[in-house]
């Protein structure tokens, strides 16, 4: 299975016959462009979580001939970009629901900013996690009460994941949040086992180097990491 970084929270999978997009909101190296100019896929799935600008782009519906399902998020239904992509390829999911096509299952999780997280089960057994914006929002500027808010429910839907297991999860990382940025991912890969991580939500930034206190607290020292950067990086899972 290859993964290739597209930008922000927006990667490809192309995971045997099937293609995945995770919020593809730019592609400034015109990589999909040319992948599904080739046309050696037999399902293309478009999944986006939300519909903040960096995560939901409308270059995507250019992709409609060959896309076999775009898989929005509900609050995506209530935009007027969603009026330009054809109405019959569409399956707007809410949080806690699932969709199932030709060689995926799709489950939606709650976020903790706008929109859903995905667990994504192909038929070649691999297993993904993409967070869209869930996250530990902790931001410095904030009061007291809202740190204590946003760390409660994080941690309230973080119990959803109790006993998951996944192939490769992607999770924001944000510099914004400064010496809180870790916090997140943290308690997320205490929670769920993990084989291999890539963090994401990183523009502007340099590649997320795990701190002390990262590995101090990840039981698993063997979960591969990367921090890509550069759009149109490229892994092979279990290969980072």
């Amino acid at each position: 299975m290859e993964i290739v970084y597209l930008l922000n929270s927006g990667f490809m999978i192309k995971d045997e016959d099937i293609l995945i997009l995770f919020d593809d909101y730019d592609d400034p190296e015109k990589i999909v462009d040319k992948v599904v100019a080739k046309k050696d896929f037999k399902n293309l799935y478009i999944l986006v979580s939300h519909a903040h600008f960096d995560h939901f782009g409308t270059h995507i519906r250019a992709y409609a001939p060959q896309t076999s399902r775009y898989l929005f998020s509900n609050d995506i239904k209530h935009t007027k970009r969603v009026k330009m992509f054809p109405a019959e390829r569409i399956t707007f999911l809410k949080k806690y629901s699932s969709w199932e096509g030709e060689g995926l299952k799709v489950t939606t999780y709650d976020s903790t900013d706008v929109g859903v997280s995905f667990l994504v089960e192909t038929t070649s057994g691999k297993k993904i996690f993409h967070a869209g914006d869930f996250n530990w929002w902790h931001w410095e500027n904030d009061t007291p009460e809202q740190k204590t808010l946003a760390e409660k429910t994080f941690k309230k839907q973080l119990k959803k994941f109790q006993n998951l297991e996944v192939d490769v999860a992607f999770f924001p990382v944000d510099g914004r949040l400064e010496e809180s940025q870790e916090k997140g991912i943290i308690e997320f890969v205490k929670q769920v086992d993990v084989k291999n991580l890539v963090a994401m939500h990183r523009v502007g930034y340099p590649a997320w180097i795990p701190s002390l206190n990262f590995r101090d607290n990840v039981s698993n020292a063997n979960i591969n990491i990367w921090s890509p950067i550069v759009p149109g990086d490229k892994r092979i899972l279990e290969d980072f």
